[in-house]
């Protein structure tokens, strides 16, 4: 593998969609490291003692240096490695792929899952605010191949590792049709497109037992 770096290490938890966008971006990088799997409830010390701050995954340590939080992670390697570019070099659309990546974490991902498992104000009224949201993805996504263009991009890692590997599993798993190919043309053209790409299916979780880890989860909030 191409850019072998003697001291990379990545902090995760296999089910985490902010790990495994991390994964993506080391492996399009053609970066070498060594991944240590943690338990995000055991947490072990040494979890804490490099990320003190906010005690999750993932965490990023290269050469002795560490970083925590994906999108600053994301960041890092495309500025320290230079092939196959992660972010756009247009200032404008740099700034616009923040935007949208933020957006997904921030009100996709709570949204689409959390909001739809408690289901306060009913089933179908949760559905419907999720996919009001989604459908901004989808416009964003109209002509593209990838939300980079024609090829995967920052975005892509962002919005690829939460949606369709995690997002979805849950919705699977609750049986709910949140993104229906007639409703959503381009959003499964992406995920289609996605799964094409060899890196981004080697960081796939598998789906029996991403599925069953997201029903746990749920039932975990159902109770909260």
């Amino acid at each position: 593998m191409a850019n072998k770096e003697k001291d990379v290490k990545l902090l995760g938890f296999w089910a985490s969609p902010f790990s495994r966008r991390v994964e993506m971006a080391l492996k399009l990088k053609g970066v070498s490291y060594e991944y240590l799997e943690q338990d995000i409830v055991d947490k072990s010390a040494l979890l804490l003692e490099l990320n003190p701050v906010f005690k999750k995954v993932p965490v990023l340590v290269h050469n002795g240096k560490i970083l925590a939080e994906s999108h600053l992670i994301l960041e890092y390697i495309d500025q320290t490695w230079k092939s196959n570019p992660i972010l756009p070099q247009d200032p404008y659309e740099k700034a616009m792929a923040r935007f949208w990546a933020k957006f997904v974490d921030e009100q996709v991902g709570p949204v689409c899952f959390k909001s739809v498992v408690k289901a306060e104000k009913g089933i179908e009224i949760a559905i419907e605010e999720a996919q009001e949201l989604i459908t901004f993805l989808e416009k964003e996504l109209t002509g593209k191949d990838f939300f980079g263009g024609k090829t995967i991009g920052f975005l892509d890692l962002v919005a690829g590792s939460m949606i369709p590997f995690c997002l979805a599993r849950s919705w699977e798993g609750m049986e709910i049709d949140m993104i229906p190919e007639e409703k959503f043309p381009e959003l499964n053209r992406w995920i289609r497109n996605l799964n094409d790409i060899e890196v981004v299916s080697e960081c796939i979780p598998h789906r029996e037992k991403q599925i069953e880890h997201m029903m746990k989860v749920v039932e975990r909030i159902k109770l909260a």
